[in-house]
């Protein structure tokens, strides 16, 4: 873990069956209907599939909203590395084996353009909520297009000092700061990598 060598936090998390694939329907991959961004595509989100990169790998220019839903839609034939296995940074398991992220509590309003997950830190006292809220919230900036809102906090009850980290993760300039810190942005970087 980050800690050097440190003892675990929580050395025997309980660990949860991951949900399944998404199945794609029909009207989904008709490219002529529009189609809005849910709370299983933000739980789904590759990280290839990042809409503020600008250009795509196929080189041409990132579409509008409709043509952003077709990149999602295609992010589901590919079933690695989704959203919900964003790495834990102490435990090789992703956030959704250790249940700190469920699709129950991701809200999504494509219309109103806001983005708000709730996540579950393993333990009261977790040192490492303020990297995991980071990391959910770096995911979803790469990935969202820019005109979304959002709102990553912890779940009401579950940490003892979930209104400093979720006034830290609030705050667009900290989080701004956090991420020129050369340290915190590999170690982001790294639970938002792909396990081997």
């Amino acid at each position: 873990g980050p800690g050097g060598g440190a003892p675990l936090e929580n050395a025997n998390p309980l660990i949860y069956r991951r949900s399944g694939e998404r199945p794609v329907t029909a009207r989904e991959e008709d490219d002529e209907l529009p189609d809005s961004i849910d709370d299983r595509e933000i739980f789904d989100i590759l990280p290839g599939g990042e809409g503020r990169a600008g250009p795509r790998a196929d080189g041409r220019a990132g579409a509008a909203a409709q043509g952003w839903a077709v990149e999602l839609r295609s992010a589901f034939l590919n079933p690695a590395h989704l959203i919900r296995s964003i790495n834990d940074p102490e435990h090789p398991l992703t956030l959704e084996e250790l249940n700190v992220v469920e699709q129950v509590r991701v809200k999504v309003n494509d219309a109103e353009s806001t983005v708000a997950v709730e996540f579950t830190p393993t333990i009261p006292h977790c040192s490492m909520a303020t990297l995991i809220g980071l990391s959910i919230k770096v995911k979803l900036i790469r990935s969202l297009p820019e005109r979304f809102k959002l709102d990553v906090h912890i779940t009401p009850g579950t940490h003892a000092s979930e209104h400093a980290v979720n006034k830290q993760l609030a705050d667009k300039e900290r989080v701004a700061a956090a991420l020129e810190n050369s340290h915190l942005l590999e170690v982001v970087n790294q639970c938002l990598s792909a396990r081997s």
